[in-house]
Parts: structure tokens; C-alpha cells; sequence
């Protein structure tokens, strides 16, 4: 068997430590790598172009096509959508036995179901004989014709994502076995179909990153180093060709190790059993009677000298193992005065400098001391916690807290400073607020999104954010669903709480029910756009197997807040075996005033409905002194409704079962099961709302809702017509006020915000009402302008009844607050001019004795008489009564023989009590008579 010598894979695989620690050199053996038998090779590191060579000594096999491909040194990089490496036909002939060995990143995106690499032949759009693998409960399968006659090799979980992985199979006689990172994870021995009888050794469907069925989808992810032997390697082998990646990632892992500050632990270590790259990692302790390898911390007694420990990590990923050091430091246990004084110190009380409700004030310390607190003022700050907030319009109050640590004969005192806000300014909710997730089909999809009604209508929808993320987490599973939101009793501060799980990418709800999540994801905010930091609180005991679709109720009486979740509870700690067909879920509670620290969990509700089916699920609103809750019953998977007047009782009353059953459902079907409610009243009227999820496992596409006007009755009908967000699933509907609503648009969709209206000025004349534009201009929160109709404000006539200046403000619709505004200028009434009198005058200058007389000539053509004066320079005269439609006329002697041209002033007045004068003048040419 003729071998050849691989790279180095890890000569000297240092790992730099931190503070106090030592420096590990770990000498790894230079790997011999198999090529006798080697058929096909195709190290996919070349920079660019569309061919892959084939480097595999002696082969008859030429190059692969990549298409569409990022190429680099370090592999192939595909897209997942029509990426792929078209191998040479007939890659299978004549292999009785064969090992199919390759490097692979499957990103955490990747949709399902998949092939990452596939050889073989297809009929129309199915495979038709093939040699495949797929991450999918990662397997390797060969088959004669289709799906049905496939012969599986399969680990049973799914490949690990976002990683690089270096996966092997090989096949001999009857016997498949399955590799991961160069360990077997699985084998069969009843494989009958070998790969050199598939299509009598002719294949024309032999690909790497695309599957042989057209509906699956193309592998998103990079891979690398892909090779064909014609004969099963044995486990030496494989192990050598998996070296070079094992290693890498434990190295890694190795560096990636941080204990903190280990020069003076004085509390339990939090010791990290996996990496980020997929490897393990065990620990082992120089003393154990100090530090455990779990990291339980035992301090020497008090006066003894601190303890040096050395802890080693066994950073382990596939057959590769690497080892790092810690050298932990453990001083001596404090006295009783000095632990005294450590817990006085570092008593720590949540949101102390932004107090907006009650206080967890601790009673432990971590020394062992017993806490007690003293308030300067406990009408604001109770000795326990309980918070009375200044009035609103008031000042807020710094509180004086003292602790006092007692431990022995031992007290030790410190003060801390709460800063106590006023209470909030009553507001009326003026819209709904609409945290949830979308489902687990998409990469995308367990994440939070927000929505925001339309004022008060929760049957009509706008998604925030473009219908993009908002919240998503970096924590745990790295997925959210279910989320819950609650406003604190005092109005001013929010906790949102979702559960720890994904799905997409692998997951499974059985595997989710058994070895899931223990704890809560939790933000908060005092405006709903402004969130906190996230962070994950363990509420779950070790026995239980999930926590699902976290919801929250104050109790008022007791001060805090109720948080209730599903769990399916398990007799051991050892989640290696679980089944949840073993278990069902149970509702579990624990309180809280901080959504920090929670109370020990206990059972509310234990009511096994089946084989592996319990009760998840709980919404509760309050109406009086009765509680509501509505709840999935796994037997029927749809939602009942029960009541009880004490939220914390184990046992409630039945109202009703399997509501909305037999209605449409919204989505072109009938609503037939549901889970995920969330309750809440109406703004506007005595109207209960629920929404119930009916997710595609259950023939649906998300929420539907439905209402009732009596939750004792148990009838709910389905709302119509309703405009809910894109594929809405478990969330909360949250009343909110009109400023809450502003925020939330101004902030995550600010094209629907309106920010700004320009100014409108509008001219009227005293007297006469204002005519008020239809529309005005409005500026949103992005920028863009839009002309908005408007509703004016009824105007008061006395506004415009007399010369001056008002605005009037108008709306644009009863979901924004900007507002329209408009100046009137009223300007004064002009004077009426005089009335004209129809008189008609004419001036002639004539002859008489060869002298010049100027005769004047008045026509009334007025329905009145008129007195007319005549004046000119020649003397005046007077026409008195001269009666309608009559003339008069005078005459001016001039005693000259010629006169220039002049102008003869004629004053027309009515008689009676209210005259109306006008004046007039003639003129006449000159005139010589000589």
C-alpha cells in the first residue's frame, strides 16, 4: 500500500494563556496520508476560473466544473441557490467498495432537505440510483432507484452548522460506516446495493453542493479537499484525513478558553464543556478538594495560606485532543468580620439608580452572611423592597438603603443611594403594540419582529422595522420564540421575555422537549425602543427538558410578578436518554420583581393529556376578582379557557374547549387547531380579544383572531375583516399610549411617522368664514412629503367677525398627533363708496349780441328729485326740485366777446333724510365772437 506524506497539521499547536497562567505546547504528529486507491481528488483551492483539477496520481478522471462558485485558496464558497461542482461521469464505475471523504462549512442558514454531495442518476425532476450524504440527521445513503430504496448509514442528528466538519463513508461487502471528524458515528451492516451497480456504472448526476432531486435545496456553505477512493479506508486512515481539521477547530476551542480572573477565586468556577467550534472539553484538577473539575470551589479555613490549583482542559473534536492549563489561585476563607464586610460591599440591588417598582433586596451574601436593610425613608422605600413612587409632577426621591451583614458576632454596615422616580402621567391606550415571531422555516424566522395597529383597531396591522428583525438573540440556542411583553403596574417599564429555542437548522421539537433550554431570554426597556442588553436567567430546575412560551402576570397584592412557562419534567438530571413520550409538559411558575432573580420554580398546572402530551402554553388577563386563562390542551392541540379568583391555584374552573374550532381561519381554511393565545380587552369597548396561532403543522399560517363579549360564556367568534402582519406567530398584544405609538413609529418605521406639518396662512375679510385647504403638506420621519387631507377644528364665527389674526389646528387621522395648523389674518370691511346719481350735465358756450353766454344743462335721471347747483367761474346757480326724467338749464352771461375752453362744476343732491350728493363737471370749448 503506497502512502505519501501530508502537510504539517499541528507541529506545534501553542495556545497563549492569560493572566497567572502557564503556556501549553502541544507536538502533534505529522500525518500520513492515504493515496493508494485514490480515484479522485479535488483539493477545490484554486483563486479563480471554473475548472477544479483532479489531483489524485494516475487517476483517468479529468477536472470538475465549478459553477457558479467563490473560489479561494481555502475552498469553494456556494450560495444556496444555484452553486454547484459538476463531477466527471461514471466517478462509481466499477467501485465494489469506496470511501467518499471531503471537508464541508454547512451554513446556519441552510434550508432543507439537502444533499452535500450526491453521485448517481436521475428520472425527470427525482434521483434514480445515487450515492449520497446530507447533514440531515447526518447520513450517508445509497440507492437503487428512489427515495424508497435508499439504504441509510445515519448518525440520527443533524450536523452541526456554521462549522468546518470533515465527514467520511466508506463501503465493503455489506458493511457502510459513518465517520465525523475522524471518529465513527455510525455503521450498518445490511447494505446491499454497492455503488458500482448503480446505473450499471454509468452516472451523469454526479455533483457536489446540489442534490439529485430538483425540489431539494443546493448547499449553502464551502467545502473543500473532496476525494474518491475505490476501497474502504480503514479508521487509521480516516482519522489521518481528519486530522488537519480536528485540530484546528480544538485549537480553537483551546485559545478561545477564558476562566476570567483566576488570581483569587473565592466562588465557583463556570468551567465551558463545549467550544465554539464543536469540540468538548473535560477538566481535571490538580486538587480537588479545592477546585473540583466541575469547578466547584472549597476555600482553605480561615488563617490557612491560599491554595494553587492546576486545572487542565481536554479540548477534544473528533480523534484530535488538545490540552490547556489554568493555574487558579484560592485564598484562604474570610473571617467572620471580613466576610461580613465583603457581603456589606458587594450587596448588589437591581435598577438602585432607576427605581420604577419594588426591590429585590438581597438576604444572603456570598460569604454567608445574613443581609438586613434599613430605609431612610420607608413610606418611599420599605425596609423589604416595596417602592411607593413620588406623585406624578413631583420630584424624584433619593432613598438612603443601608445593609447590614451579619455573619457570627460580626456586623458590617454600608449604605447604597435610591434614586426613586415619579410616578408616570396617566395616559389612555391610544393603539396595541405586537411583539412575535415568524415560525421555523426560515433562517430568519426565530427571531422577534414588531407590529403596530392602526390607532385603536387590533384587527388592523402595520409590521415595523420593513418587516425586518428587531430583536435576535446571541445567547443560548441562539433562537427566540413566543414572545411576551409586560408593562410594569406603574406603567413606565417594560420586560419582554422569549423562549431559548431554534428549530430551524436541525432541531427537532422532540429533541427541543428533552434536552432543551432551562432558561428565559429577557430585555427591557422604559419606552419600547429603547432595550436593554439581553440576558439569559436560568429559571428551569436541571429535571426539566424545555421552557417553553414564557408570559408574565403582576400580582398586585403580593407585589411581583408572576412568570409561568411549559416544562416537561424528568426523574434524573441525565438528559442522554430522555424521551418525552416518558413525560408530558407541565405549567411551572416562579416570581419575580426584577425578571434578575426569580423565585424556585413550582408546578401550576399538572395535567398529562396523553402519551407525551401535557398543558403549554397560558395566556391570563383579569376582569374584577376573576382571573381568565386560556391555555393548550395537548390532547385536542387547541386552546381551552378556564377561570379562578387566585392566579397561583392548581386547579381552575372550565369554561370552555377547543374554541374557534370549525371557523375560517383567514388563510383559505378552517381553523382546527391553534396554540400560542394571547388575551387582551379592546381600547374602546367590552370586547376581549384572543389570537390563537395556528402554525403550518397545524394547517394554518400564523395567528387568528377572534373576540368575545363575555368570557364567562365561552363563545368566541372569528374577527372580520382583519389585516394581520406577514405570518404572525406566538406573540402579545400590549395596549400602548399615543406617545408609545409615536416612539415605535418614529423609530422602526419612520415612512408611516408623520413628524411635521407645514404652515398654512389663509386671508379673509371680516365677516366671512375662512376657506381652509383639503390638504397640507406633511413631512415624515425618512424625510419624504406627502400632501395628508385634514379634518379642521370647528371654527367659531366670532374668530372672523372682525378685523385680526387666529389659528385653527386640524387633524390628519386619529392615529397621529401631529396636527395641522393654520393662521387666518382677518382684514377690516372697505368703506362703501358713495352711490353714483344718474345726472346727466352738459356746458355750451354761445353767441348772444356778440357776447359769449355759457348755458348749462341738467338731466335727473335719477326716480327721485334732485337739487342742482351750478358753479363756474363766470358766478353760480341753483336748480331746485328739478323732478325724475326732467331737465333744467341755466345760463352765464360773460360780458366778453370771447372766452377759452372751461369747466362748469355741477353738484346733484337728493332730497329727504338720507341725501346722496355727487358731483360733476361740463366742460365747454372756447368761443370768440368778434
Amino acid at each position: 500500500m503506497r502512502r505519501t506524506r501530508g502537510r504539517l497539521v499541528a507541529a506545534s499547536v501553542a495556545v497563549a494563556l492569560s493572566t497567572g497562567l502557564t503556556t501549553t505546547a502541544v507536538a502533534a504528529a505529522d500525518p500520513v496520508l492515504p493515496e493508494a486507491g485514490l480515484v479522485a481528488w479535488y483539493k477545490l483551492d484554486e483563486a479563480s476560473g471554473t475548472s477544479a483539477a483532479n489531483s489524485a496520481p494516475g487517476s483517468t478522471f479529468g477536472a470538475a466544473t465549478v459553477n457558479g462558485a467563490a473560489r479561494s485558496a481555502s475552498g469553494i464558497t456556494l450560495d444556496g441557490t444555484d452553486d454547484y461542482v459538476r463531477l466527471p461521469d461514471s466517478l462509481l464505475k466499477n467501485l465494489t467498495s469506496v470511501t467518499v471523504d471531503l471537508d464541508v462549512l454547512v451554513d446556519t442558514a441552510q434550508g432543507t432537505p439537502y444533499f452535500i454531495w450526491g453521485m448517481g442518476n436521475t428520472s425527470g425532476s427525482a434521483g434514480n440510483g445515487y450515492l449520497f450524504t446530507t447533514g440531515n440527521a447526518y447520513r450517508t445513503g445509497i440507492a437503487s432507484g428512489n427515495w424508497s430504496t435508499e439504504q441509510n448509514t445515519t448518525k440520527g442528528s443533524n450536523l452541526a452548522r456554521g462549522v468546518w466538519k470533515h465527514l467520511t463513508y466508506t463501503q465493503t461487502g455489506t458493511t457502510g460506516t459513518l465517520y465525523e471528524d475522524g471518529v465513527q458515528v455510525a455503521q450498518n451492516t445490511a447494505v446491499t446495493t454497492t455503488p458500482a451497480s448503480i446505473g450499471a456504472g454509468t452516472t451523469t448526476a454526479n455533483y457536489i453542493g446540489r442534490s439529485l432531486y430538483s425540489g431539494d435545496k443546493y448547499l449553502k456553505g464551502q467545502v473543500r479537499d473532496f476525494r474518491v477512493y475505490d476501497r474502504a479506508l480503514p479508521a487509521n486512515d480516516v482519522a489521518a484525513l481528519a486530522q488537519k481539521t480536528s485540530a484546528a477547530a480544538a485549537g480553537a476551542d483551546a485559545a478561545a478558553l477564558d476562566l476570567g480572573d483566576t488570581s483569587a477565586v473565592t466562588s465557583n468556577l463556570t468551567l465551558p464543556v463545549t467550544g465554539a467550534q464543536g469540540s468538548t472539553v473535560t477538566w481535571a484538577t490538580s486538587h480537588a478538594d479545592v477546585v473540583t473539575s466541575s469547578g466547584k470551589v472549597t476555600q482553605p479555613a480561615a488563617g490557612q495560606p491560599a491554595a494553587t490549583v492546576t486545572l487542565t482542559a481536554s479540548v477534544t473534536r473528533g480523534a484530535v485532543t488538545l490540552p490547556r492549563t489554568f493555574t487558579v489561585v484560592v485564598p484562604a476563607a474570610f473571617d467572620d468580620a471580613q466576610a461580613a464586610a465583603w457581603d456589606a460591599q458587594h450587596a448588589v440591588v437591581t435598577n438602585i439608580a432607576d427605581v420604577r417598582g419594588n426591590l429585590t433586596l438581597p438576604t444572603k451574601g456570598a460569604q454567608g452572611s445574613t443581609l438586613t436593610w434599613t430605609s431612610s425613608a420607608p413610606g418611599t422605600v420599605s425596609d423589604t423592597g416595596v417602592v411607593h413612587r413620588p406623585a406624578h409632577g413631583t420630584a424624584d426621591t433619593e432613598v438612603t438603603l443601608t445593609v447590614t451583614a451579619t455573619k457570627g458576632a460580626a456586623t458590617s454596615s454600608q449604605p447604597r443611594t435610591a434614586t426613586v422616580r415619579q410616578a408616570p402621567e396617566a395616559q389612555e391606550p391610544a393603539a396595541y403594540f405586537f411583539p412575535y415571531f415568524k415560525g421555523e422555516s426560515t433562517a430568519d424566522g426565530e427571531e422577534i419582529y414588531f407590529a403596530a395597529s392602526q390607532g385603536n383597531d387590533p384587527l388592523k396591522w402595520q409590521e415595523l422595522n420593513d418587516d425586518k428583525t428587531v430583536l435576535r438573540s446571541d445567547l443560548g440556542e441562539k433562537g427566540l420564540r413566543d414572545p411576551f411583553v409586560i408593562r410594569s403596574p406603574e406603567g413606565d417599564k417594560f420586560f419582554l421575555v422569549a423562549t431559548d429555542l431554534k428549530i430551524y437548522g436541525g432541531n427537532n421539537f422532540g429533541n427541543a422537549q428533552e434536552r432543551g433550554s432551562l432558561s428565559l431570554m429577557i430585555w427591557e426597556s422604559t419606552d419600547l425602543v429603547s432595550w436593554s442588553d439581553q440576558r439569559m436567567v436560568k429559571v428551569s430546575s436541571d429535571y426539566a427538558g424545555n421552557t417553553w412560551a414564557p408570559e408574565a402576570f403582576y400580582d398586585e397584592a403580593a407585589g411581583e410578578y408572576v412568570v409561568y412557562w411549559a416544562s416537561a419534567l424528568y426523574p434524573t438530571t441525565d438528559s442522554s436518554d430522555r424521551k418525552i413520550a416518558t413525560s408530558y409538559q407541565r405549567m411551572m411558575y416562579a416570581t419575580t420583581r426584577d425578571f434578575v432573580t426569580f423565585s424556585e420554580p413550582r408546578i401550576w398546572v399538572d395535567n398529562k393529556r396523553g402519551t407525551g402530551l401535557g398543558i403549554i402554553d397560558a395566556s391570563v388577563t383579569k376582569v374584577g376578582d376573576t382571573y381568565y386563562r386560556f391555555i393548550k390542551d395537548e390532547k385536542y392541540m387547541t386552546v381551552r379557557s378556564e377561570k379562578s379568583t387566585d392566579l397561583r391555584a392548581t386547579s381552575w374552573d372550565l369554561i370552555t374547549e377547543n374554541i374557534g374550532v370549525g371557523q375560517p381561519n383567514g388563510y383559505g381554511g378552517t381553523f382546527t387547531a391553534g396554540e400560542g393565545p394571547t388575551v387582551f380587552k379592546s381600547n374602546t369597548e367590552e370586547k376581549w380579544y384572543v389570537f390563537m396561532d395556528q402554525p403550518s403543522y397545524h394547517g394554518g399560517k400564523g395567528y387568528v383572531p377572534f373576540e368575545s363579549t363575555d368570557l364567562d360564556s365561552g363563545v368566541w367568534t372569528k374577527s372580520e375583516p382583519a389585516t394581520l402582519p406577514v405570518s404572525p406567530r406566538h406573540g402579545t398584544v400590549l395596549p400602548i399610549t399615543q406617545a408609545e405609538y409615536d416612539r415605535l413609529l418614529a423609530r422602526y418605521q419612520p415612512d408611516a411617522f408623520v413628524a411635521s406639518a407645514a404652515p398654512v396662512t389663509v386671508t379673509t375679510v371680516a365677516g366671512t368664514a375662512p376657506v381652509l385647504p383639503a390638504t397640507v403638506a406633511a413631512t415624515y420621519g425618512d424625510g419624504a412629503t406627502k400632501d395628508l387631507a385634514v379634518t379642521w377644528d370647528a371654527v367659531d364665527p366670532a374668530s372672523w367677525a372682525q378685523a385680526g389674526t387666529f389659528t385653527v389646528s386640524g387633524s390628519f387621522g386619529p392615529s397621529i398627533t401631529t396636527r395641522a395648523t393654520a393662521t387666518v389674518t382677518v382684514t377690516p370691511v372697505d368703506p362703501e363708496p358713495e352711490p353714483d346719481l344718474v345726472v346727466e350735465v352738459s356746458a355750451t358756450a354761445k353767441c348772444v349780441a356778440g357776447k359769449v353766454t355759457v348755458s348749462v344743462r341738467a338731466v335727473n335721471g335719477e326716480d327721485v328729485p334732485v337739487d342742482v347747483k351750478v358753479a363756474s367761474v363766470f358766478g353760480s346757480k341753483s336748480f331746485v326740485g328739478v323732478a325724475p326724467g326732467k331737465s333744467a338749464s341755466q345760463s352765464f352771461a360773460t360780458r366778453a366777446g370771447s372766452v377759452d375752453a372751461g369747466v362748469v362744476t355741477v353738484t346733484a343732491s337728493t332730497t329727504g333724510a338720507s341725501p346722496v350728493t355727487a358731483t360733476f363737471e361740463a366742460p365747454y370749448a372756447a368761443l370768440d365772437c368778434g
